[in-house]
C-alpha cells in the first residue's frame, strides 16, 4: 500500500471512527467539502500540512496518522470515538428529533 493510499485510508477509517463526515472535516480544514473528497478519491493529493492539519484535528500524531487505518483508529483518543448508537454525521436532527425537542424548524 502506498503513502497517499494508506492516508487516504486512515482518514477514511477516522471519519467513520469518530462519527464525522466530509463536510465536518473540511470545515475543520478550512477547506470545501469538495477539496477534502477529491483528496480521498485520489484526483487530488493530501499535502504535509493536510496530514499535520488531520492528525491535530483527530488529536493523534502525524506518525500514527501516515502509518495507516489501524493505527491511526488505535490512537483516535476515547473522547474523539464515535459513540454507540449515534450514526455518522448526525449533525441535521431528524424530524422526529425535532419534534422530540419541540422544534419544527432547522
Amino acid at each position: 500500500m502506498s503513502l497517499e493510499e494508506r492516508m487516504r485510508s486512515a482518514v477514511a477509517a477516522l471519519l467513520h471512527a469518530a462519527g464525522e463526515s466530509q463536510t465536518e472535516l473540511a470545515a475543520a480544514l478550512g477547506v470545501s467539502q469538495a477539496q477534502v473528497s477529491r483528496r480521498q478519491s485520489g484526483t487530488a493529493a493530501w499535502s504535509l500540512a493536510d496530514c499535520d492539519a488531520v492528525a491535530a484535528h483527530y488529536g493523534i500524531s502525524a506518525h500514527d496518522l501516515l502509518a495507516g487505518p489501524t493505527r491511526a483508529v488505535e490512537a483516535l483518543p476515547a473522547g474523539r470515538r464515535r459513540m454507540p448508537g449515534r450514526a455518522a454525521s448526525a449533525s441535521v436532527p431528524t424530524s422526529a428529533a425535532r419534534s422530540a425537542a419541540g422544534d419544527g424548524a432547522i
